[in-house]
């Protein structure tokens, strides 16, 4: 491994300033702080900047939604963000923000020097154009049929579907998601920045190993296909930067976003009297690292784009760009309705952070396979290998040495050759950081802790302290036994900082790091051991799933009942489907004072739906009468089922609710119109 102390920048993908962080967004965050901490630790000079992604159509919008400005929302967002990154211990040296004036300077500098090497274009282009909101729509905010597989309500780029990609004028009966009505077709001017002036030096750049091998055969269907100039630029009304010499055009988020590593960094440096400065990482002829962590959905934007960018503008391309999987909670996509789609406050009222710190850890690996989140198998994996096997070696051991020698370990070690075997795995553990297969890393130091707790067990210091005799015995076993957690403790503090933190109060040597980890601790004095992480509860994540399903309900809730200043369009409207349905079955929901459980008939399908109205209806008294059913509603995972509707019902509630009929003769199945 390296001997030289090596000089890095590293940065993660900007949290977009529009909505809270949530459990998959950590996995970003907490793969780069894991990474950062490790190098770190072993000595290199590593910088850790970020910031908050605050333009774009879309916080435009939320802000409008939330009567607000746009200013005001990018700051709570921001502050929200920081503040809960920092309590899962992701630690910056900085995090800024792209709405900031050294942002706006340095978009401007980068596109004055790409203009000047004639890498900016204009041209006339047709746009979606929202006439009733009076803005030109981004594509993703077009939605209607599909053109090539009828799939309905999808986006103007791409169908999630049959994933085929169009433009949002091949969409069958196109709507605004902004005002609900169809788009009509206007001409604007727009600037484009020459992509493919760079496809000689971005394959050399790719070639050269700066992206996994994934990444690159995915570079290389791009580069089949040709690189196409980037559109840059974005008509008004948007929240972002303008474009000198315009007045109604503005930079696209996508030009000013990744800058906003570079303005962090000045940022920092300005905060620190001008060190760093932006030439020691982005310099052309910089010795420094430059890292990249992302997900994999924004891989065009920073191995294509951002590298030509920098190149254009006269700065050096990134050393690396680490690209990782999205998260899937029990197999699946994150599900509001199902409780798994938490947010990062929203886990902190329940839950450790460093579990799921711990866990991300033995599910990373360097590619971009997507990460699977099991919930058994996150309690298991805790309590069986941090607790179980980890904190358990120093609890097992300490209290001896507490109570018996006054907190005073041996002058030696009881099994030198054991903890020479611990320092030689290291090297293993080490590269495995270094490589970003934290999976590995995991197991490894798992297997060393059996090892440890082997040791303990064949000894038993237990029943040697009932011997008087035996009493050197048991010093010299603890103190064994904690020279290897030391060992273990220094190999998982980049995952663990704050358990870390906690030890290193308790074995009173200073802070841990790769090179002392060598030197045991001998015939020194320690402090009272204090429990340094509890059992993960299964009652405790059942709640934090059930809380977040409560959240997503109220919040939907919040929206309907609290609208009144909002009124919804006859599209919206017509999105709901309504169907009349004929009740089967319903009976009482056992511990729940409320609800019912209904089994209904769509005529050609069974709907199970948990309905609060068993104060104003005998359940008897329902099977056989025909109701109106709220069919598309996403079903809900409650405490006492799924709910896979909505009865339609009127009244101020408890007794007086009365249940929504068709007239005789209507259908079950029918679509109320």
């Amino acid at each position: 491994m390296e001997s030289v102390t090596r000089k890095m920048l590293v940065t993660s993908a900007l949290p977009y300033a529009s909505g809270p962080i949530h459990m998959g967004h950590l996995v970003e965050y907490i793969q780069t702080d894991i990474w950062v901490r490790y190098q770190r630790l072993i000595g290199n000079d590593c910088t850790y900047v970020c910031a908050s992604d605050a333009h774009g159509t879309p916080i435009m919008l939320k802000a409008r939604k939330d009567g607000i400005s746009p200013e005001e929302l990018v700051t709570t967002l921001h502050t929200e963000h920081e503040r809960d990154l920092a309590s899962f211990f992701v630690e910056f040296d900085n995090f800024h923000t792209t709405h900031s004036e050294e942002n706006r300077e340095l978009v401007e500098q980068i596109f004055a020097r790409l203009d000047a090497k004639g890498l900016i274009t204009k041209r006339t282009i047709e746009q979606a154009y929202d006439a009733q909101a009076g803005m030109f729509l981004p594509d993703r905010f077009v939605r209607g049929t599909c053109p090539m597989c009828g799939a309905e309500d999808q986006a103007g780029d791409n169908c999630e579907v049959c994933s085929r990609t169009y433009s949002p004028s091949d969409l069958v009966d196109p709507k605004s998601v902004v005002s609900g009505t169809a788009p009509i077709r206007k001409e604007s001017e727009h600037y484009f920045f020459r992509l493919g002036e760079f496809e000689t030096s971005l394959r050399q750049w790719m070639a050269d190993g700066h992206v996994s091998q994934s990444v690159a055969r995915k570079l290389d269907e791009w580069f089949e296909v040709g690189l196409q100039d980037w559109d840059i630029s974005r008509d008004a009304p948007y929240f972002g930067c303008k474009i000198p010499g315009t007045e109604d055009k503005y930079f696209y988020v996508w030009l000013d976003a990744p800058i906003g590593y570079m303005s962090s960094l000045v940022n920092l440096g300005r905060k620190n009297g001008g060190v760093p400065d932006l030439d020691t990482y982005f310099a052309a002829d910089s010795d420094a690292e430059l890292y990249h962590f992302i997900g994999k959905d924004i891989i065009y934007f920073h191995t294509l784009f951002w590298p030509a960018v920098l190149e254009g503008a006269g700065y050096r391309k990134p050393t690396g760009v680490f690209a990782h999987g999205f998260l899937t909670v029990n197999g699946q996509k994150m599900s509001k309705s199902r409780g798994t789609f938490i947010s990062a406050a929203t886990y902190l009222e329940e839950l450790n952070p460093e579990y799921l710190r711990y866990y991300y850890a033995f599910r990373l690996g360097p590619g971009i396979d997507d990460l699977d989140l099991s919930l058994d198998d996150f309690v298991t994996r805790i309590n069986s290998d941090l607790i179980g096997k980890f904190v358990n070696i120093a609890s097992r051991c300490a209290g001896f040495i507490s109570r018996n020698f006054s907190g005073h370990l041996a002058g030696e070690l009881d099994d030198p050759a054991l903890f020479d075997e611990f320092l030689a795995a290291g090297d293993s553990i080490r590269q495995a950081y270094e490589e970003r297969e934290f999976s590995r890393a995991m197991r490894e130091i798992m297997k060393l802790a059996d090892r440890a707790n082997q040791y303990i067990d064949k000894h038993k210091p237990w029943q040697l302290a009932k011997d008087e005799t035996q009493q050197p015995r048991v010093q010299a076993v603890c103190t064994q036994g904690l020279n290897l957690f030391r060992v273990l403790m220094t190999y998982l503090k980049p995952t663990l900082p704050s358990i870390a933190t906690a030890a290193e109060t308790f074995l009173n040597n200073g802070p841990l790091t790769w090179d002392n980890r060598c030197e045991p601790l001998l015939g020194v004095q320690i402090n009272a051991f204090v429990p340094l992480i509890s059992r993960l509860d299964n009652k405790a994540v059942a709640r934090l799933v059930e809380k977040s399903a409560e959240l997503a309900g109220e919040a939907t809730s919040t929206s309907a009942t609290n609208s009144d200043k909002a009124m919804i369009s006859i599209d919206d409207f017509l999105n709901v489907d309504l169907r009349i349905a004929e009740v089967l079955s319903a009976e009482v929901v056992d511990g729940a004072d409320k609800l019912l459980r209904i089994t209904v008939s769509l005529g050609d399908e069974r709907r199970t739906v948990l309905a609060g109205i068993r104060t104003a209806y005998d359940p008897e008294a329902l099977v056989g009468r025909q109701v109106i059913i709220v069919a598309n509603l996403e079903p809900r995972k409650m405490r006492f089922g799924v709910s896979e509707g909505m009865l339609l019902a009127a009244g101020p509630g408890n007794e007086d609710i009365f249940l929504v009929s068709p007239d005789a003769g209507a259908q079950p199945g029918m679509r109320v119109r």
